[in-house]
């Protein structure tokens, strides 16, 4: 019992140990750096382990390494040190590993065969390299042998044997005949995998006297020739005939007939056979059957399905090909021959066996002395391969000892190492199938602090942009890194900064106050450095004048402006476009430094015309449209088209050209210009005429060139600077020869509309172009990189072909070339397609998710195999979704949302994060033909964050010394609350604020009752949440205690709204509190430090226009009230339209709107004569019962409240509000049930308002009246107000 709790205890302890080791140093490849470190050799490039080689030419075994100090290379032979100075014919390269040997000069490959290890070592340690196994290439002459005729009956069975020479590498089997031609195979006749040539059954065309077997001996460049070989078929007729010549009419004599056989597999033979195979490998399975009829083969496997996609046939199905093979494809696979008379089958037992493989080989570690690290080497295979461990070469069991040092099965720990402790390890995995070998530093360094970004470094940003600071550093331990602002700043921390593992500082969002110096610190315990940088931000580049739209007549004279404004440190360049391409080279297009100006404007000068402003930082650009159109005409004198052309003759006429002439009409006071010939293919396109050229206005006549096989006629048209005339008569008709065509089909592509076909497609040749009749063409292509022949077809009146039963995307060389019946044209061009795509086959590995912020996280992922993607690799797609927020443990709505890196990009950042939340993530690959399979969900999540605001303040039950406090808890938590915090301090009437009061109440409290406070004193409240990661944005409220028992009334601005357009805003907003308050409205560049700009607001009016503003600009805004009561509204912010360059229209000049608004204006005429004759005959309605009800002798104003008309009164007439129209304590605003009230016809809050502040909202149905609570309330505004604008 006590040796298993032993047993447990070390295990335990070796995890602990494991769980505790520092991350490895990352050397940055910085070349000064790598210059001064010390680093153990390693190898860089070596030979391969089966090395064949030329026994011609030079034997070059190759080993390169590099180190600091740089290696010193030595070599063993078959295990034994290979002393190259004793051997003449072998000399190592300078400065390298690399050994040649001397074959071209005396030297025989075969003596140098053998087994060869490169081993490089300096001061710090050795890397060896693989066992390099050198054999020269052998092509050997094939045996001599008397080979006999083949006499083989009509319908049976025959295999030529090829039986070529063992050569090294294998040679590659063909079978030829003397004329150098393949001979034909199909399902009847093909070769074998061994190079025999196998057929199901003989025919008589069978019967040929040159079936020769080909060896080609690649590495050698040579090809061997086995002995011509006979077939001869006897046909039963033949046979009948020479049997009765030499038989009495007596005999009975006669063959039988040609007779169907049943299948039998001439290879492999047997019912079951097995085969083993190699992970990784081509699996290639072969059932060959005879018979009559011809046997068709079928595969499938024993108790599974073929593996899709990696799964082929090929040999007319003859043989069964598995690509890239893995233990899953073990198992029984049958073959099925089948043909009318019967079937027979064939099971082949597969295993696959596996090599060595990495799961996780060792990688260098760079370590500082007293730190801990670890070598893992982990390799799979089949059988399950062994692992050993070498140090230096040496095996670590014989090695020197290191105390630091302890092997742990496939593992080496270090713990405390010093500076003796570095040496180069080799892990070697090995089965009976093959094995691995790695090699992995441990270099261990005491290097002080480096920083290796420049001193000084200056970095500029657009202000709103972000700012990457750089600070690359290096040092042994790891240096921490620090940021400061300044040369003697507190350190940097908080949201607003990102700092990279890297050392970078990234500010997301740079403003003007980030900008000056920035000092950078690394220190470890070796030592500290510093390093500045300077951080300037500049201005954003405007265009304040933008160009605008203009219509001119033609050749009038037009300008376009662009006025900028920039930073005064940045040097702008303006460049103007035309239909986004450069400007015409026209010396009437002038381009000054803020307009562009066109001179004498034509037709052609039509279009869009464009302002870029570039700096080194930013580019800006802007758009208007110019519209030519006809000049008046002159009285004077009339210009038009010309006359057309007349009496048009050819002459001279050859095969390919002819001469064409013409007497030109009349110019109508405009000089001929050019004249444009065009012509008709009678043939081919009756009635269509194209263009042929063009010549100078002063020239009438034209040598035109012809194709063949096109039956002319020819016009011509004259062009002044009016137009084109109308055209010419129509030439006599000229036919010229037939000839092979001279060009082949344009814009030849392959692309696969399937995962197994090749879609060919070009451009038809015209009817003109065909150059003579049957116009066809001759589609050709063949595999890339693979020794095929061309595959050809001819086809005709199509643009199309479809090749079928290819891989899976794979490259194609194809080419297109026309024919008709008089030849071929030119060899054409091969263009490189690719067979169809399919889905991508794997999803990406090593999903690693790294949380840089509450908001903001990084995910990393493994790129899949290009193999495995099966097409053109588009990106990756990263599918994240909230599952729940941590603080509420309460699931809502998955919405995933979806973000693409484009090309083989293998990481990207996950904005827009909510804090303190569970996500998960999975990474597909994208082709051409969709996504492929997800990888596992990833699940992170975000740390805790600031919390928003409480979602309400209320203030409520005001006494002589208490007040009521109830509040809401944040919409967003963003973590777990930990308290609120309130503060508030007094107002005097001087609004000076008093000594500030701050309490802390626990996070599950919603309200709290402040009592011994000042009677009928003003207050103002802060109040905001926190938690672990800090506080919150506060809300503010202000509150009066009473000086007796009757409530006083005090005022507040609340619900300020805007409208925004270019260049203005409406700015409205509700009062509450006592007449005469004069308004003024503050606003200014929102997060601007410039000071408010103020203005007076005339009278009582609650809305004001702010005019002046620039476009797609974002402005605060507040209102305030001076006087007595001295108070602001809280901040709102909106941001104004962007400037148009498009045509405006004036809806103030437009009839319709003009008529709208004398029809509004003449109904509320209407209504208000109504009510002032009802109201002098002592009709009662809503609005005068509503007046009766309240005791003031006074005609009440209109109350906001609820909505109905009273007498409008004159500013100067400022009467209290009565106790009874007073607004609730409660700080909450209630609607009374009025049918009178136009709150329930107007559009409420949703109401605009034009440029000069009158009310444009139009009347709808009536809708349901919603109860407003709170804060939140939204009311109508006043109907007053709209009158007053109208009247």
């Amino acid at each position: 019992m006590m040796k298993k709790m032993s047993m447990s205890t070390s295990k335990t302890s070796l995890v602990l140990f494991l769980c505790q080791i520092i991350s490895a140093l990352d050397v940055p490849l910085d070349s000064k750096l790598l210059e001064e470190l010390s680093q153990p050799p390693t190898i860089t490039q070596q030979s391969p382990k089966d090395y064949i080689v030329d026994p011609r030419e030079n034997i070059v075994i190759q080993c390169e390494a590099k180190g600091k100090p740089p290696p010193s290379f030595s070599w063993t032979r078959n295990g034994t040190h290979f002393d190259i100075d004793k051997d003449a014919q072998v000399t190592m390269k300078p400065n390298s590993g690399t050994l040649v040997i001397n074959i071209m000069n005396g030297g025989k490959a075969e003596a140098y065969e053998g087994v060869y290890q490169c081993t490089a070592r300096n001061e710090r340690g050795a890397a060896v390299s693989n066992n390099i196994v050198i054999r020269p290439s052998r092509s050997p002459l094939w045996t001599k042998e008397k080979l006999e005729p083949n006499h083989v009956r009509e319908g049976d069975s025959l295999v030529l044997h090829c039986r070529p020479p063992v050569g090294l590498p294998p040679p590659i089997i063909f079978w030829m005949d003397n004329a150098f031609q393949r001979l034909p195979q199909s399902e009847r006749v093909s070769q074998g995998l061994n190079g025999d040539l196998y057929f199901s059954n003989v025919q008589p065309e069978d019967t040929r006297e040159d079936y020769i077997c080909y060896a080609r001996f690649n590495h050698t460049q040579t090809i061997q020739q086995k002995q011509p070989i006979s077939v001869k078929v006897f046909s039963m007729d033949s046979l009948n005939d020479t049997i009765a010549a030499n038989l009495s009419d007596t005999d009975i004599y006669g063959a039988k007939p040609v007779t169907e056989r049943q299948p039998v597999l001439l290879t492999p033979t047997g019912s079951t056979s097995t085969k083993v195979e190699l992970r990784g490998n081509v699996l290639l399975l072969e059932c060959i059957a005879a018979g009559l009829p011809t046997p068709v083969i079928r595969w499938i496997k024993e108790g599974g399905e073929l593996p899709a996609n990696r799964t082929f046939f090929e040999n007319f199905k003859k043989t069964l090909k598995i690509i890239d093979v893995s233990e899953a494809d073990s198992g029984n696979y049958k073959c099925i021959a089948r043909n009318a008379l019967g079937s027979v089958h064939h099971v082949i037992s597969v295993t696959v066996k596996a090599a060595p493989y990495w799961i996780t080989a060792p990688r260098n570690l760079v370590l500082s002395p007293g730190e801990d690290g670890t070598l893992i080497c982990r390799a799979n295979g089949s059988p399950k391969p062994s692992i050993s461990w070498l140090a230096n070469g040496v095996p670590i069991a014989i090695a020197p000892e290191d105390p630091s040092r302890k092997v742990d099965g496939d593992t080496i720990i270090f713990s405390h190492v010093q500076e003796r402790s570095s040496a180069v390890y080799q892990c070697n995995a090995s089965n009976e199938y093959g094995y691995l070998l790695a090699n992995a530093f441990v270099n261990v360094l005491a290097e002080p602090p480096r920083i290796l970004t420049p001193a000084n470094k200056l970095y500029q940003v657009i202000a709103d942009s972000p700012a990457l600071l750089d600070c690359a550093y290096f040092g042994s331990p790891k240096p921490e890194i620090e940021w400061f602002k300044g040369v003697k700043g507190s350190i940097l921390r908080g949201n607003e900064y990102v700092f990279h593992d890297n050392g970078t500082l990234e500010i997301p969002v740079a403003q003007k106050s980030n900008a000056g110096t920035y000092t950078c610190v690394a220190r470890n315990e070796l030592g500290k450095i510093q390093n500045e940088v300077q951080l300037e931000i500049k201005d954003p580049t405007m265009i304040i004048k933008q160009p605008e739209y203009k219509v001119i007549q033609r050749y009038g004279q037009v300008s376009f402006e662009c006025i900028i404004k920039h930073d005064s440190t940045l040097l702008p360049t303006v460049t103007w476009l035309k239909d986004n391409d450069e400007l015409p080279d026209d010396e009437r297009f002038l381009v000054g430094k803020d307009n562009l100006t066109i001179m004498n404007v034509t037709d052609k000068d039509d279009g869009t015309y464009t302002c870029i402003v570039n700096t080194t930082l930013d580019s800006v650009s802007a758009s208007a449209v110019l519209t030519v159109v006809a000049a008046p005409p002159t009285p004077a004198i009339i210009y038009a088209r010309p006359n057309p052309p007349f009496d048009l003759e050819l002459t001279g006429q050859l095969e390919r050209s002819i001469d064409l002439s013409w007497i030109p009409g009349d110019e109508n006071n405009s000089p001929i210009t050019s004249f444009v010939v065009e012509f008709e293919d009678a043939l081919h396109e009756p009635g269509v005429w194209r263009y042929q050229t063009e010549v100078p206005g002063t020239q009438t006549m034209a040598q035109l060139k012809l194709s063949p096989y096109v039956n002319y006629s020819f016009r011509v048209i004259a062009v002044n600077r009016i137009g084109r005339s109308q055209p010419s008569e129509p030439s006599e008709q000229y036919l010229t020869k037939s000839a092979s065509p001279d060009e082949n089909p344009a814009n030849v592509q392959g692309i696969g509309s399937e995962p197994d076909n090749l879609v060919i497609t070009w451009e038809p040749l015209k009817g003109f172009q065909s150059n003579g009749p049957g116009l066809q063409y001759k589609v050709s292509w063949r595999q890339k990189d693979v020794d095929d022949e061309w595959t050809s077809v001819i086809v005709a009146n199509v643009s199309k072909y479809i090749v079928s039963g290819t891989p899976t995307f794979v490259p194609y060389e194809v080419k297109v070339q026309a024919l008709n019946d008089l030849g071929y044209a030119p060899e054409p061009s091969e263009v490189i397609g690719h067979s169809g795509e399919d889905l991508p086959m794997v999803a990406p590995g090593n999903v690693q998710v790294h949380v840089i912020n509450s908001t903001l996280a990084k995910v990393h992922w493994d790129p899949v195999p290009l193999k495995s993607v099966r097409g053109h690799l588009q990106g990756y797609k990263v599918y994240y979704w909230k599952v729940q927020s941590l603080s509420r443990r309460s699931r809502r709505h998955i919405e995933k949302k979806i973000l693409t890196f484009r090309g083989n990009k293998t990481f990207g950042m996950l904005p827009g994060l909510e804090p303190y939340s569970s996500y998960k993530l999975n990474v597909r690959v994208v082709n051409g033909k969709g996504e492929g399979p997800a990888s596992p969900d990833k699940v992170f999540k975000t740390p805790e964050g600031v919390p928003s605001s409480p979602s309400f303040l209320k203030i409520t039950n005001p006494t002589l010394d208490s007040l009521t406090l109830e509040w809401g808890s944040p919409t967003h938590p963003n973590g777990v609350l930990t308290s609120y915090t309130l503060k508030f301090q007094p107002i005097n009437n001087t609004h000076e604020l008093g000594p500030l009061v701050e309490i802390r109440i626990p996070a599950n409290e919603s309200s709290l009752i402040l009592k011994n406070l000042n009677y009928s004193t003003r207050y103002k409240f802060y109040f905001n949440a926190q938690t672990s990661v800090g506080s919150g944005s506060q809300i503010t409220e202000e509150a009066v205690t009473i000086m007796d028992e009757v409530q006083p009334l005090y005022p507040r601005i609340r619900n300020v709204t805007t409208a925004a357009a270019e260049t203005y805003a409406n700015i409205s907003w509700e009062y509450e509190g006592p007449d005469h308050a004069n308004f003024y409205v503050e606003y200014g560049v929102a997060g601007s430090k410039e000071d408010w700009k103020k203005e007076i607001v005339n009278g009582s009016r609650s809305f004001f226009v702010l005019k002046g503003l620039t476009p797609g600009t974002a402005y605060k805004v507040r209102v305030g009230a001076e006087g007595l009561s001295g108070f602001r509204s809280s901040e709102d912010v909106f941001e104004t339209g962007p400037a148009m360059a498009s045509r405006q229209v004036d809806i103030a000049t437009q009839g319709w709107f003009i008529g709208l608004m004398c029809a509004v204006a003449l109904l509320i005429l209407i209504l208000l004569i109504v009510c002032f004759i009802r109201r002098n005959k002592g009709g009662k309605y809503p609005v005068k019962e509503k007046e009766d009800a309240h005791a003031d002798p006074e005609i009440q104003p209109m109350k906001e409240d609820d909505g109905t008309f009273g007498e409008y009164s004159d500013a100067e007439d400022h009467k209290p509000l009565k106790k009874g129209s007073r607004t609730p304590s409660d700080r909450t605003v209630k609607k009374e049930d009025s049918d009178d009230s136009l709150v329930d016809y107007g559009e409420g809050v949703n109401g605009q308002f034009n440029e000069d502040g009158s009310f444009i909202g139009q009347y709808s149905g009536k809708k349901e009246k919603e109860p407003a609570e709170g804060n939140e309330s939204s009311e109508a505004p006043s109907p007053v107000n709209a009158m007053n604008s109208f009247v």
